[in-house]
């Protein structure tokens, strides 16, 4: 890629595309047209052909032969400024680590991953010598005066590429013979790729054999045994495992399981069976709640019913796919970050994401982040832009002293020992002189920061003069800007950088953009073009690269090549930065990340939750995993029924001469055809992008032009592309709820994929959560409203995927909780408000029990309790978290939750779009000040008003107690129980809505006087002290009477 081409602007209905040069102020690099060796001073020479001697071909470093030679000879053999290695050149001695095409080791051939994909290959670049059928008109000469942007001068593979095979070109004249000037892609069917795969598994054997018999494991002699051998055995070991939990632990956590469900059984059997006559209302409203919450226990509990940990070995992964002397065969990966309005996400918080991608512990060469910025900020590219200057001195500063995290605002703001296991006597130098470094980075990103707050009426101006291309943010065109690449992507070091992209997808008029998930799949498109990653990371802009190596412990999954080829996406655990040590609003989710994602694990894998999660492309492309070899189906013999044998292939009588076979393989090509016609409707109009769907490997056709790859770039980012295709219903992130994670890994499960949950010992992302009650509630009721959308859609997991058959029961009811929790706040809030109408009416849901019943409730309070006592053994979870969100459950249950409901309502039967409006106030500048700022939202509503009925109700129900006698406080403990469950389980509310504790918000004098008034009014009507006689009227008898 080339980093400093300029901003590259376009719309490809409207045929435009402009280079916006001169924007960026790279710094200068040295010149490379001198004559002079800029290591000893000297003439550089000719070569033996009379021409100026260049010795590295990457960046045309000025060396003298004589200063190339001993630098092969006695140095590193690596050019000074791009650090590549010397290739030998014409007239050179050959030395040590030259490359010898006739000495080739057979253990590096081992895996022929390259002979795999021949297949895939050469269809792929067949195709991309086609031309689909939209009317794009010639590709020879139209773009021959744009200038390369994405890719250098000389066309060449990027990561993860396996160079196209020259061989089979029986199959490539048959295909050009026969699809002539259109050429559609060619997918492996179901039988093709089962007869792959067999031929696949038969040629392993093979070879196995033959190495284990070359290295003397098969055989007689085994005396030459080759020292390495121990090492190679390690690394064919699994990448990862499965670590059960201990049976200690979860044996009687299944049995607490088994009993709670036969004593809730009863206890619903005892309540139905004996009702209340005198307050049949309150007794019918308890009855239908308790069963709701019984039938909400169940998909919410046994998804949980084979918890597992897991283990990577990250040793091995580099043993097998990093060896010594050997390119790096670690697969690519494309990040993606995602950011709209940079007011509301600071360009600050953006940069310590980006920063902290640039600088993982992977090949450099592997990496490439995308920018996706929806709201077209001049902001969030001028940002960018001085993120990827400082980039140059952040990443090898982390890379030279491994320094966590390397997000640098996070890592200068540790308060630990930065000094332990630091060795380098200038590690206090340079460590100083960075973080001035990145001050001065913070003073020019809020310089731009608070320019930005006061648009031109002109609107905004670029460096150059021309005008920013996304003045409008609701019509603009298509625009992608390289900041780091392979051109100018050189650290302060010299080293590569991973490549930076920035796009701004088009956005015009009368288009359906489709919000989050529409922007991600337009960075899917753009990235299949310009790289083509086999894996994508995804990460929400405010969560930040904790672990440097957590790209690393997905690859232990994904490229297992036992079970690796099945998992569609590894989800790590949320964390998160600035949560109070209370937690007071349950923020950190403990109990969803460390108990039901494990649970999930065990059955088919976790849900993918919107933000740190690495997918395998092919499963965003829609694909069905790979399926393994089928057992051949057993039919009984006559003699006996009880056994099998293997059903009898039948040949047709010319198969012996090879024409049966020769017709199978003609109507295969016809289907093969035929099912390649709708891949033009599936994927889009365009070439180059259709083609990287078949390359499973990744990587982009050293025949692809740079002008073709620039102006595909900015064609897949179109408004119209999706148009009359699949996207969005079959492909990438699925539309059709706020919440497209849940719906997208949804789709992927039903298609017969797994997920594996990662939990690395150092948490993998870190990122901001909301940790005020407003924004918390309003954070929550983004979430339930995507659930009621998806309920009320197709994609409903009630009746959606059963067709295939592929996703198993216990994870469709964990999708089916994940859908219907929000409807629990009506029986909810319903139960919550019972206690306060019993003690106000003296009325209870309950008949008075006997000493017989009672056991009921005792074993189901017990077993309730024990459930949660082992649940927390086998996870880990401490008491508080799990009692905070038990809080949390009923706090946002009787708010978000209900205004969810409400608002899906309305959406599907009326179509009556509701929003919530949150109005802050101000808060000081200090620890968790943002935790007592009070935000007035109609969230509060609701809790608020049963926390005040149920203090009224307990109120009113004691005055009661004390005015009747002692024989009304046995009935009268009951109420007061389910009263104070109430009030407790809203402690939290309560104190969030009376903020900080050291002054009195107005709020609180409001509810002051009004609970004042209701208690002086209930006061006068039970009057307790004054004592009721009855006797006759004086009004109508008289004072004599």
């Amino acid at each position: 890629m080339e980093a400093s081409a300029g901003l590259v602007a376009g719309s490809h209905n409207r045929n435009e595309l402009v280079v916006i040069h001169g924007h960026e102020e790279h710094k200068p690099l040295k010149n490379l047209d001198g004559q002079v060796c800029e290591i000893c001073g000297d003439d550089v020479g000719l070569t033996v052909d009379g021409d100026l001697f260049v010795a590295c071909n990457e960046c045309g470093f000025p060396v003298c032969r004589p200063c190339y030679e001993y630098e092969r000879r006695e140095g590193s053999q690596l050019c000074p400024q791009c650090r590549t290695r010397y290739k030998r050149l014409k007239g050179s001695p050959r030395v040590e680590g030259d490359e010898d095409e006739e000495d080739v080791d057979d253990i590096e051939h081992e895996f022929k991953v390259e002979d795999e994909q021949n297949k895939h290959n050469h269809l792929a670049e067949a195709m991309l010598h086609g031309k689909m059928s939209y009317g794009r008109g010639p590709e020879d000469d139209e773009n021959a005066h744009i200038p390369p942007v994405i890719v250098g001068a000389r066309s060449r593979p990027v990561s993860g590429e396996f160079p196209i095979s020259s061989h089979a070109h029986g199959d490539q004249q048959m295909l050009s013979s026969s699809l002539h000037k259109r050429v559609h892609p060619y997918p492996v069917s179901e039988s093709g790729s089962a007869r792959w795969d067999e031929k696949k598994e038969d040629g392993w054997k093979d070879r196995t054999d033959d190495w284990k018999m070359q290295q003397g494991n098969l055989g007689p002699e085994q005396d030459d045994i080759d020292p390495d051998i121990a090492m190679m055995d390690e690394a064919r070991q699994p990448l990862s495992r499965k670590v059960p939990i201990a049976s200690s632990k979860i044996n009687p956590y299944r049995m607490v399981i088994i009993a709670r469900l036969f004593i809730l059984a009863l206890f619903l059997r005892y309540r139905l069976m004996n009702p209340v006559r005198d307050a049949f209302g309150l007794w019918l409203t308890s009855v239908i709640c308790e069963i709701w919450f019984a039938l909400s226990w169940i998909l919410d509990q046994f998804p949980k019913w084979y918890p597992i940990d897991r283990e990577t070995y990250l040793d091995r992964l580099s043993l097998r796919y990093e060896r010594e002397g050997e390119p790096n065969q670690l697969s690519a990966v494309d990040l993606f970050v995602s950011t709209v309005d940079p007011m509301k996400e600071p360009p600050l918080v953006t940069a310590n994401t980006v920063l902290s991608i640039l600088a993982v512990d992977y090949p450099v060469d592997k990496i490439s982040c995308y920018i996706s910025d929806d709201g077209a900020s001049m902001l969030t590219f001028e940002a960018l832009s001085e993120t990827a200057e400082f980039a140059r001195k952040w990443v090898p500063f982390c890379k030279k002293f491994t320094i966590e995290p390397r997000a640098p605002e996070m890592y200068f703001a540790e308060k630990i020992d930065y000094l332990k296991d630091k060795v380098q006597p200038t590690f206090v130098k340079e460590r100083r002189a960075m973080k001035r470094e990145y001050e001065e980075f913070k003073v020019r990103v809020n310089a731009l920061v608070a320019k930005a707050t006061k648009v031109p009426p002109e609107g905004w101006i670029m460096q150059d003069g021309t005008p920013w291309p996304g003045n409008n943010t609701k019509d603009h065109p298509g625009m992608i800007q390289v900041f780091l690449g392979h051109s100018g992507g050189v650290d302060a070091e010299g080293n590569e950088l991973p490549r930076l992209v920035y796009v701004s997808r088009e956005k015009r008029p009368g288009f359906q953009h489709h919000k989050k998930a529409g922007a991600m799949n337009a960075l899917i498109r753009v990235s299949a073009v310009l790289t083509n990653a086999p894996f994508i990371l995804n990460l929400d802009c405010d969560h930040y690269i904790n672990n440097s190596k957590a790209a690393r412990e997905a690859m232990c999954f994904l490229m297992d090549p036992q079970t690796g080829k099945k998992v569609c996406y590894v989800q790590f655990p949320q964390r998160f930065d600035g949560i109070d040590t209370n937690d007071r609003y349950a923020n950190r989710n403990t109990v969803f990340f460390d108990i039901n994602m494990k649970g999930l694990d065990g059955i088919q894998g976790p849900v993918y939750v919107g933000t740190g999660c690495v997918f395998r492309r092919q499963a965003l492309y829609g694909y069905n995993p790979p399926k393994g070899p089928k057992r051949p189906k057993m039919v009984s013999c006559d003699c006996c029924p009880c056994f099998g044998r293997r059903k009898k292939q039948k040949y047709a009588k010319d198969g012996a001469n090879g024409d049966g076979a020769s017709l199978q393989e003609m109507d295969d090509d016809k289907e093969l055809l035929m099912s390649q016609m709708n891949f033009e409707k599936k994927f889009g109009q365009s070439a180059i992008f259709v083609t990287s769907t078949l390359m499973e490997q990744g990587g982009v056709p050293p025949s692809s032009s740079p002008a073709a790859l620039l102006k595909e770039a900015i064609h897949v980012i179109s408004c119209g592309y999706e148009d009359k295709t699949d996207w969005g219903q079959e492909l990438g992130w699925i539309y059709g709820s706020i919440t497209e994670d849940i719906l997208s890994g949804f789709k992927m499960h039903c298609r017969g994929w797994r997920s594996i949950y990662c939990m690395p010992k150092r948490p993998a992302f870190k990122g901001t959560a909301p940790i005020n009650l407003s924004d918390r509630l309003n954070q929550v009721l983004r979430w339930a409203l995507g659930s009621i959308e998806i309920f009320f859609s197709h994609h409903c997991p009630i009746w959606y995927g059963y067709k295939e058959g592929k996703l198993k029961w216990l994870e469709r009811f964990s999708y089916v909780n994940t859908t219907v929790y929000p409807f629990t706040s009506l029986p909810l809030l319903a139960y919550c408000t019972l206690p306060a109408i019993c003690l106000l009416t003296d009325k209870f849901i309950m008949p008075p029990i006997s000493t017989f019943a009672s056991l009921y409730f005792i074993a189901l309070f017990m077993s309730i309790f024990i459930t949660g006592i082992l649940e927390l053994r086998w996870s880990g979870v401490t008491i508080e978290e799990w009692w905070r969100n038990e809080q949390f459950w009923v706090i946002g249950g009787v708010s978000a939750h209900l205004f969810a409901v409400v608002q899906g309502l309305l959406k599907v039967l009326a179509g009556i779009d509701t929003n919530f409006t949150v109005t802050s106030k101000a808060t000081d500048d200090e620890d968790f000040g943002e935790l007592y700022t009070f935000k007035w939202t109609t969230l509060l509503i609701p809790p608020t008003t049963i926390l005040i009925i149920n203090l009224v109700g307990v109120v009113a129900g004691i005055s009661d107690a004390i005015n009747n006698g002692y024989q009304s406080w046995g009935p009268l403990f009951g109420k007061l129980f389910f009263a104070f469950w109430v009030i407790v389980h809203l402690y939290p509310f309560l104190k969030g809505l009376m903020g900080r504790q050291n002054r009195t918000p107005t709020i609180v004098v409001i509810w002051s006087i009004l609970l004042a008034s209701i208690f002086s009014l209930l006061w006068v009507r039970i009057d307790p002290f004054v004592l009721k006689t009855k006797g006759p009227d004086t009004k109508q008898c008289g004072i004599n009477c």
